[in-house]
């Protein structure tokens, strides 16, 4: 059997070990060409039971962001990862930071550091875009509202008291634009706030925006 080849149409997305074991339903003992497949960095193992190709396939892989939806689902990419991605912040970010209902946690992998942090229903689910990398990748990650919103929910010991401080905060400490600031949409962050942690925190952020 020709692995690439069977592979090829699956390489863009993390691959299962279930969908492995059926490509390779003709095999007496399939967990030993799984072994030998990774052995042979055909196949990287980026936690137990899913893998992506390795370079020796010389295909397509997935992008990252959805590396990190994949690794620890449900979950979306927020904090600086999205602010990055969404230009708000000049640091290109080595760890992709992501947000789950579950516990957080951190996956050091072959192909990066990816950590999670835990949010709740319903506050988890608001501001999730789907982004189209590629015909066959489509990625989850927090709107720039809901990854800003995010960063301050989830960074220890923030909690925005006036305009000064929550001025501070995003310009200096997170280097963001006010340009930048001036085009996010306050109404939809004031529909969040009931359902958010640190509610008094995120109404400063909106009673900030507003006053750019």
């Amino acid at each position: 059997m020709d692995f690439r080849k069977v592979i090829k149409e699956y390489a863009e997305t993390p691959i299962s070990r279930h969908l492995i074991l059926d490509l390779l339903s003709d095999y007496q003992r399939p967990n030993d060409k799984i072994s030998e497949l990774i052995k042979s960095k055909a196949l990287i193992a980026i936690r137990r039971g899913l893998y992506v190709t390795g370079p020796e396939m010389d295909l397509l892989t997935p992008a990252p962001f959805l590396i990190a939806n994949h690794l620890r689902g449900p979950s979306y990419v927020s904090l600086e990862s999205a602010l990055s991605y969404w230009g708000m912040i000049p640091e290109r970010t080595y760890e992709i930071s992501s947000v789950t209902i579950k516990t957080s946690k951190l996956y050091k992998t072959p192909v990066g550091r990816f950590s999670y942090q835990q949010l709740k229903i319903p506050y988890y689910s608001y501001g999730i875009k789907n982004i189209a990398y590629s015909p066959k990748q489509t990625m989850l990650i927090a709107s720039p509202e809901k990854a800003l919103c995010d960063k301050i929910v989830l960074t220890p010991k923030i909690y925005l008291r006036s305009i000064k401080q929550t001025q501070e905060f995003l310009m200096e400490d997170l280097r963001i634009d006010s340009e930048v600031l001036s085009t996010l949409d306050t109404e939809i962050m004031e529909l969040w706030i009931e359902n958010a942690p640190k509610k008094s925190s995120l109404k400063m952020l909106v009673k900030t925006l507003i006053e750019l």
